[in-house]
C-alpha cells in the first residue's frame, strides 16, 4: 500500500475518532465508506481495531459514568447479531459489501435523524445490541443502534457508556472475524498506523471541544456520512 493512501487513511481516522470523541459515536460510520475506496481490507478489521483504541481511552476518561448494569442487555445481544454478521460476510463479494456499507450508512444516519424516542428498557438494549452486532461485524458500524437507544441520557454517560460497549463488541467481533478468515496479519499491519490516528483525534477533541458546536459537527458529520453512503452505494453499478 502507498505512503499517500496509507496517510489518507490515518487522516479519516482522525477525524471519525474526534467526532466520536464529540458525540459518543462516528468514527466507524465517517471512515468506513471512505476507507473501503482506498482499499476494501480496511472494513471491517482495521476500523474495529481503531474503534477499539479510541473506546478504551473514552471508556478511561469517563470510567466514572461507566454502568454495566445498563449495558448487560445490550451485551447479551450482541453476541447473536456478531455470529449472524460474521457468516454474511463468508458468503458477501466485495460489490456486495460496497452495497451493504453504503445502504448501512444511511440507515444509520436516518436513524440519528428520525426523532424516535426509545426508552433504554430490557428488551430495546437487547435489541440494539443485536442490530450493533450484526451491523458491527459485517460493516464496522456498530454505533448507531446503541447510540438512539442512549440518546436521551447525559452526554457522559453516553460517551462512557458506548464507549465501554464498544470495547466488549470490539473483541467480540475481532473473534469472530478470525474466525471466519477476515482479520490476521495482514489486517493487523495494516491497522497499525490508524491506531495512534485515533487517539490524536481523541487527544485533539479533548482539547478544542469547548471551541465547537455540539450540533453543528453532529450536522456536519451526518452530511458526510449521507454523501459517503452514497457514494458506495451508487459504486455498486458502476
Amino acid at each position: 500500500m502507498l505512503a499517500p493512501e496509507i496517510f489518507a487513511a490515518m487522516l479519516i481516522i482522525f477525524v471519525g475518532s474526534y467526532v466520536q470523541s464529540s458525540i459518543g459515536f462516528g468514527l466507524a460510520i465517517i471512515s468506513a465508506p471512505v476507507l473501503f475506496f482506498i482499499d476494501p481490507i480496511y472494513v471491517p478489521a482495521p476500523i474495529t481495531i481503531s474503534a477499539l483504541t479510541l473506546s478504551i481511552a473514552n471508556a478511561v476518561k469517563h470510567r466514572h459514568a461507566v454502568s454495566f448494569t445498563d449495558l448487560r442487555f445490550a451485551i447479551l445481544g450482541r453476541v447473536p447479531g456478531t455470529v449472524v454478521g460474521g457468516l454474511l460476510l463468508i458468503w458477501m463479494d466485495v460489490q456486495g459489501l460496497a452495497l451493504f456499507l453504503g445502504v448501512s450508512v444511511i440507515a444509520a444516519v436516518l436513524l440519528s435523524l428520525s426523532g424516535l424516542r426509545l426508552r433504554a428498557t430490557k428488551a430495546s438494549m437487547f435489541s440494539a445490541g443485536l442490530l450493533s452486532g450484526f451491523m458491527g461485524t459485517s460493516s464496522g458500524i456498530g454505533g448507531p443502534p446503541m447510540a438512539l437507544v442512549m440518546q436521551h441520557e447525559g452526554s457522559d454517560f453516553i460517551r462512557a457508556n458506548l464507549a465501554a460497549f464498544f470495547i466488549v463488541s470490539s473483541i467480540m467481533t475481532l473473534i469472530m472475524l478470525t474466525a471466519v478468515d477476515r482479520f490476521g496479519q495482514k489486517e493487523m499491519i495494516i491497522s497499525l498506523p490508524l491506531m495512534p490516528a485515533a487517539l490524536a483525534g481523541y487527544w485533539v477533541a479533548m482539547r478544542t471541544l469547548h471551541l465547537v458546536s455540539h450540533e453543528g459537527l453532529r450536522l456536519f458529520s451526518l452530511l458526510l456520512c449521507i454523501l459517503a453512503g452514497s457514494a458506495a452505494i451508487l459504486s455498486y453499478w458502476m
